[in-house]
């Protein structure tokens, strides 16, 4: 599990060695990975050794690895702590008037 006292470069780095790591486990090259995911070969070296991708590349690779139900509790709203907060959230939500109106 990821600490909350990583900055976001940390992050990206432990996320990069794990997916070399569930690369190494699946007995694939770098090459391979990249093959299968439909990523090139230096994007796929970049990520590993920095951590630096796209969000549409990293998603090709961990589709590619059977890893995308990672991504399901990614972002996910907080839980609610009522019935109250529940149908709050039920609620339609209106634009807001423009200032210049």
């Amino acid at each position: 599990m990821m600490s909350v006292l990583q900055s976001p470069t940390e992050v990206c780095q432990a996320l990069a060695g794990r997916a070399r790591s569930v690369r190494l486990g699946l007995g694939w090259t770098q090459a391979e990975l990249a093959r299968r995911a439909g990523v090139a070969l230096p994007t796929l070296r970049l990520f590993e050794r920095t951590g630096k991708i796209s969000l549409e590349r990293l998603v090709m690779i961990a589709s590619a690895m059977r890893a995308l139900d990672a991504f399901d509790t990614l972002l996910q709203p907080p839980r609610a702590n009522s019935l109250a907060e529940i149908e709050a959230r039920q609620t339609k939500r209106q634009r807001g008037r423009s200032a210049s109106r």
